[in-house]
């Protein structure tokens, strides 16, 4: 299967990285920037394994064939740009997979290239691009889910679950990944709201007074409006979270506020602007996450 993973950085980088190491043809649609970056490889390190991987990679200019699967793999403010640049990789059979944060992407991409390419898709993974352009896994966790936005069990779906089961992460087959992404989005926006409201990791907060019980109320919140949205999120997911978000002396802090506090273009808009339009929509009251988005508005202000 050829591959075409859009985005090199901390996630599309992990993901892309471990498949090239599974020996699969996977070639990466890169910015001239980052091409030169990874002339002598893409390094990930970190969680006990330190890899430099040689890869292959294309820039939008350069693009000029079809592929069997296109893995979306940017930030949300890229988006729009990635959905053109990929248009010649995209002939009738390839599939494309997103694996960003949030949800309006699905709807994005399924409008410019019909349901019948776009797959549901999702990723679990503490990364970040170092200064120098390597990735760091910060912990052990990485998962990945699959699955047609039907939630049939096609064969195409079966065949792409063989190809992505490779060592590096955990695949699975999600019946109803739309249900899945929307557990995923609730669970990353109470992430957001907790590490940027209080401006540290979960471990800092933990460790005072009242922040478990903030935690709480914050996961609570989000998860109410997955149940609103009709998507309840599973006992098993529900405990995961309060795991990762209460654990005493965790480093763990979300990527929106990595970016945020590392000066870097944020998701704030994707991950907890539209969070609170879909609750409002929905009539679930969200007063942390709206406060959480009104901090970064203001922060974003201050820097413009």
């Amino acid at each position: 299967m050829k591959i075409l993973v859009a985005g090199a950085g901390s996630t599309g980088g992990y993901f892309g990285g471990r498949l090239v190491q599974a020996d699969r043809d996977v070639t990466f649609l890169v910015r001239p920037r980052r091409a030169g970056e990874l002339t002598g490889g893409l390094r990930i390190f970190g969680v006990g394994n330190d890899d430099t991987i040689p890869v292959k990679t294309v820039t939008a200019n350069d693009l000029d064939s079809v592929y069997d699967l296109v893995i979306v793999a940017v930030k949300a403010q890229a988006l729009e740009t990635v959905a053109q640049d990929i248009a010649p990789a995209v002939g009738p059979g390839t599939m494309i997979l997103p694996i960003l944060n949030g949800m309006s992407h699905l709807g994005d991409l399924t409008d410019r290239y019909g349901a019948d390419r776009v797959l549901g898709g999702l990723v679990k993974v503490v990364t970040t691009v170092t200064e120098d352009g390597h990735i760091l896994h910060m912990k052990p966790m990485a998962m990945m889910s699959i699955g047609e936005q039907s939630g049939e069990r096609t064969q195409r779906i079966e065949e792409l679950y063989r190809e992505l089961s490779v060592p590096g992460f955990e695949l699975s087959l999600a019946p109803e990944i739309v249900a899945s992404m929307w557990h995923k989005w609730a669970f990353i926006a109470a992430a957001g709201v907790i590490t940027c409201l209080m401006r540290g990791s979960i471990g800092d907060i933990m460790a005072c007074p009242g922040g478990k019980d903030f935690a709480l109320a914050a996961l609570s919140e989000a998860e109410a409006v997955a149940t609103a949205a009709g998507y309840p999120v599973p006992e098993s997911e529900h405990a995961m979270g309060v795991a990762i978000l209460t654990e005493a002396g965790s480093v763990f802090t979300s990527s929106l506020y990595r970016d945020v506090t590392a000066g870097h273009p944020h998701e704030g808009e994707h991950i907890l602007g539209q969070f609170v339009a879909r609750a409002e929509a929905l009539e679930a009251a969200v007063p942390l996450a709206r406060l959480a988005l009104l901090q970064l508005r203001v922060h974003d202000r201050q820097g413009s």
